[in-house]
């Protein structure tokens, strides 16, 4: 008789990640959904309870974090510092969106790393029994970033590319795809994990006080092309590359990120609502690591969301 070596994970969530945690439980027999309470003072700072504390002790203990905004961090860094204090086995911390990740140029003197002192800060995690947390990761805007963590903590850093390449294998039209990168650094990127697609590459170049995107290499002629980034914040990137891909032949054009940040709105640019150019994405994928977009965006075309579900539940049991 086979004995099952998966370890039985207790999962906590932030309010914003419920529908998530709720997917990412039920891959898995393995993963008991447990529930915290958020309540706040009458002065607004956090008065919270973490439900069931006692059972915790010697329990392989996660909980998946979403910090959307400065208000939220403070609350949920309160539950992260006191969850492996509870003598649990382990504590895993999955943060699938680091969100100041794109902030840590210095260019000048002055210039603050935001994405360093959230590592720092996430550094400080208590041990707990069975060491160091481990903190769950997918697709950091810059790689480097690995090192701004310290001993504390050992970060995993996955990727949502496997599902994007299952879900264009799924495709009418999957032996006609083309990947293009907006940019030399998504192509250094994610070039390796999807080699075996044909691949254009675009480029910034400057014309006057205009930046305008340019195609590099690659040839996007009578093909399906799929745009890949990490993230996307306005996407102003990703029309100019829609446009000139289209210029340039394509049949129709899509994009993938990771990470659908889209501050103020800014998704319903890509929103099939008129007869604009900026309509012009076959598909708009993005992951659920931003809960917030997701419900944003839910049920307009052309977006869709690749859920990192059972990816996340795998890393559970790493």
């Amino acid at each position: 008789m086979e004995i099952s070596r998966k370890k039985q994970v207790y999962l906590f969530y932030c309010d914003e990640c419920e529908e998530l945690a709720r997917k990412v439980a039920s891959q898995s027999d393995f993963i008991n959904l447990q529930t915290i309470k958020w309540r706040s003072f009458d002065d607004g700072f956090p008065n919270i309870f973490i439900n069931n504390a006692q059972v915790l002790r010697g329990e392989h203990v996660a909980f998946l974090a979403s910090f959307s905004s400065q208000g939220v961090i403070f609350e949920q860094l309160s539950v992260i510092y006191a969850l492996p204090r509870l003598f649990v086995a382990s504590f895993t911390l999955v943060l699938p969106f680091f969100p100041t990740g794109s902030f840590e140029r210095m260019e000048e003197e002055g210039d603050v790393a935001t994405a360093f002192t959230l590592a720092r800060m996430l550094s400080n995690i208590p041990i707990s029994r069975g060491g160091p947390t481990s903190l769950v990761i997918y697709d950091i805007h810059a790689l480097q970033e690995r090192f701004y963590f310290g001993d504390h903590v050992l970060p995993v850093f996955e990727t949502g590319i496997p599902l994007l390449k299952e879900r264009l294998h799924q495709l009418s039209d999957s032996d006609k795809i083309v990947v293009a990168f907006p940019d030399d650094g998504a192509w250094k990127r994610f070039h390796k994990q999807l080699d075996h697609f044909p691949m254009v590459v675009c480029a910034k170049v400057r014309e006057g006080d205009k930046r305008i995107v340019r195609i590099k290499e690659g040839n996007p002629s009578g093909c399906h092309v799929v745009i890949v980034d990490d993230l996307v914040q306005s996407g102003g990137t990703l029309i100019e590359c829609q446009k000139v891909l289209a210029a340039h032949g394509a049949a129709k054009v899509s994009a993938y990120v990771t990470h659908g940040v889209f501050p103020k709105r800014s998704w319903e640019r890509f929103t099939h609502k008129d007869n604009c150019s900026e309509k012009a994405f076959a598909y708009f994928w993005i992951t659920d690591s931003c809960p917030l977009t997701v419900k944003a965006i839910a049920n307009k075309a052309p977006f869709e969301v690749i859920s990192l579900a059972g990816s996340i539940a795998d890393a559970l049991q790493i």
